[in-house]
């Protein structure tokens, strides 16, 4: 069996206020470590995936390149600032604030669920149903995940 995978045009956005190379669509960083212009550190800034590398590699890589920018986050862990608000519900209260559509862990799983249900319905070339069919428009995955359905027990 072969696979043929592409990112033609994947070009990664700036983000306020975090420095960014707009030819290569990428954030400035060292391993996953952000860094300004001049090559200082940001502290407790980092980034990973194809916003660290641009649209490079297969699985295997990024998480490769994920696992490197996690051990630089525990590396820097006892340097990092106390957040003002340490409590879990106070990330989603600010992305609420901001008007920030998110999903939660519960959220994620109706959306696997759902893409297994797809699946069950599409067949592959050898006619068995597929375990599941990936859904890639953003807006359709955060109107899955963001049913209300996030109370599981």
């Amino acid at each position: 069996m072969q696979a043929v995978y592409h990112a033609i045009g994947y070009l990664g956005s700036p983000l306020p206020e975090v420095p960014f190379n707009p030819e290569r669509g990428v954030i400035l960083n060292e391993e996953g470590r952000v860094i300004d212009a001049e090559g200082t550190v940001l502290p407790g800034v980092y980034a990973t995936g194809w916003i660290k590398r641009g649209p490079v590699g297969l699985i295997g890589a990024t998480k490769s390149d994920a696992l490197e920018t996690i051990n630089h986050l525990l590396e820097d862990r006892t340097a990092l600032a106390d957040p003002d608000f340490p409590e879990p519900s106070a990330i989603e209260s600010l992305l609420e604030e901001k008007g920030v559509e998110y999903t939660t862990w519960d959220g994620w799983l109706d959306l696997d669920e759902y893409e297994q249900s797809l699946g069950q319905s599409s067949h592959d070339a050898e006619g068995n149903p597929r375990e599941r069919v990936k859904v890639v428009d953003r807006d359709e995955m955060l109107s899955v995940s963001r049913r209300g359905v996030h109370a599981r027990s």
